[in-house]
C-alpha cells in the first residue's frame, strides 16, 4: 500500500499519524492515531476541515480488524460531517473519533472507562479543534466520564447541562428528507400508505420507525438485533432477517444501520423507489449513486438526510433552543428540495448537487482566509 502523511499545523504530543492512505481522497487537514496509556488501546481523531469553525463528529466505539480500518472509518466519516455541516449551513468543520473496542463483548466497568479517559485525553490535546460528541456505540453518560479530561464535547445528558440524546432530532430530519424525496418521486410529500423498509432500527431507526407508523406509513422492519421483532409487533410492521432486508420491495429503502450498506454486489439489485436513511456512509464506493441513479433510484445524500442529530449538539454550543432545533431539523425538507431541483436541472445527481452545495460555502470561508 502507498504511504501519505499529512502534517499538522498544530503539533501536541498525542502520537504518531497513520501511515496507510484510505481508499478515498486524503485531503483532511490532521489523522492522529494513539495508543491509550490506560487501555493499551488505539484512540483516533480525523480532523476533515476547520475552515468553517471546529471540527465537530462524534466518537464511535467499535472494534475494528486493524488500526488501519479503524483510521479508513473516521477519515470517511470525518468527510462527511464536514460537507454535513456545510450544507446544513452551520458554523462547524468535520471531524471524527474512533475508540477501538478489545475483542469481545462491548467492553464495561473500568476497562470502559479506561478507554473512554484515553480518548478524552486525545480530544483535549487539540485545543478545541475538535469537539467530539456520542455515536455507535456510545451514550451521554460515555460523555459524562469523559468530560473528566475535557471540556471540548456535546451532547451531556440534560442533568450535566447538556442538551442530551440527538437521535430524536435525527429522526425528525430523516422523516422531513424522506417527505422532500416522495414529493419528488411521487408528487405528494403524504408518507401515509407509503411502504418504508427500515434496516436497522436502533436509536434513530426506532424513532424513526414510530414517526412513520404515526403518519400511517407500510413499515417492513430488520435488525441483526432479533429482540427488534417486539418493536415489529408493536407497530404493526413486517419482519424481515437482515438477508433479505436490503433487496424488500418498497417505495423507501432506509438504511439506518452502519455504512456501505449499498455495494456494488447489491446496488442493481434493489427494489425501491428512494433510498433514504441515517446511516453514514451508505454507499460502500464513489459512483455507486451514479449506478442508482442508472437504475431509477433517488438517492438521497446522506449527510443531508442525518444532519438532524448535527443541528441538536450544535445548538448546545451556540446556546439557541430546542424549538429553533426542531425548526432547523424540519427545514431538511426544504434543503433536500433544493437539491433535488438543482439536480435534475443540472443532469446530475443528488449527491453530486449536495456535494457542490457544500463545496461552494467552504470555498467561501476558504477565500477570506487566503486573502488574509
Amino acid at each position: 500500500m502507498a504511504v501519505a502523511t499529512k502534517q499538522s499545523t498544530n503539533g501536541h504530543p498525542s502520537g504518531g499519524r497513520v501511515a496507510g492512505v484510505p481508499p478515498v481522497p486524503f485531503d483532511h487537514e490532521d489523522l492522529i492515531v494513539h495508543r491509550g496509556a490506560r487501555s493499551g488501546c488505539c484512540v483516533i481523531v480525523a480532523i476533515h476541515s476547520t475552515a468553517l469553525g471546529p471540527a465537530l463528529g462524534g466518537a464511535r466505539l467499535w472494534h475494528y480488524k486493524t488500526t488501519e480500518d479503524a483510521a479508513r472509518d473516521a477519515l470517511r466519516l470525518a468527510r462527511g460531517m464536514t460537507y454535513k455541516a456545510a450544507a446544513a449551513g452551520l458554523e462547524l468543520g468535520g471531524g471524527k473519533g474512533v475508540v477501538c473496542a478489545p475483542d469481545g463483548p462491548p467492553p464495561t466497568g473500568s476497562e470502559r472507562r479506561a478507554l473512554l479517559l484515553d480518548f478524552a485525553d486525545l480530544v483535549e490535546s487539540l485545543d478545541g479543534r475538535y469537539v467530539t460528541a456520542e455515536d455507535v456505540g456510545l451514550s451521554p453518560d460515555d460523555l459524562v466520564v469523559m468530560s473528566e479530561r475535557t471540556e471540548h464535547l456535546t451532547g451531556l445528558p440534560p442533568s450535566h447541562g447538556g442538551s442530551g440524546d440527538p437521535s430524536p432530532f435525527t429522526a425528525v430530519g430523516v422523516e422531513a428528507a424522506m417527505r422532500a424525496c416522495v414529493r419528488e418521486r411521487f408528487g405528494s410529500p403524504e408518507l401515509a400508505g407509503r411502504r418504508v423498509a427500515i434496516v436497522g432500527p436502533g436509536h434513530v431507526g426506532e424513532r424513526l420507525a414510530r414517526r412513520l407508523a404515526d403518519a400511517g406509513a407500510e413499515l417492513v422492519l430488520s435488525d441483526i438485533d432479533d429482540g427488534k421483532r417486539e418493536l415489529a409487533a408493536e407497530l404493526d410492521a413486517r419482519w424481515l432477517d437482515p438477508s433479505d432486508a436490503m433487496l424488500v420491495e418498497c417505495d423507501v429503502l432506509a438504511p439506518c444501520a452502519l455504512g456501505g450498506a449499498i455495494h456494488e454486489a447489491n446496488a442493481k439489485l434493489l427494489r425501491c423507489e428512494i433510498v433514504c436513511g441515517s446511516a453514514n456512509n451508505q454507499l460502500a464506493t464513489e459512483g455507486l449513486d451514479g449506478t442508482l441513479a442508472e437504475e431509477g433510484i433517488l438517492y438521497a445524500p446522506d449527510f443531508i438526510v442525518n444532519a438532524g442529530g448535527l443541528i441538536h449538539v450544535y445548538r448546545e454550543i451556540r446556546g439557541y433552543s430546542q424549538e429553533h432545533a426542531r425548526e432547523l431539523a424540519l427545514g431538511i425538507e426544504g434543503t433536500m428540495g433544493g437539491i433535488l431541483e438543482a439536480a435534475a436541472e443540472r443532469s446530475i445527481t443528488p449527491l453530486r448537487a449536495a456535494g457542490e452545495l457544500a463545496r461552494e460555502r467552504l470555498e467561501a470561508a476558504r477565500e477570506p482566509a487566503a486573502a488574509a
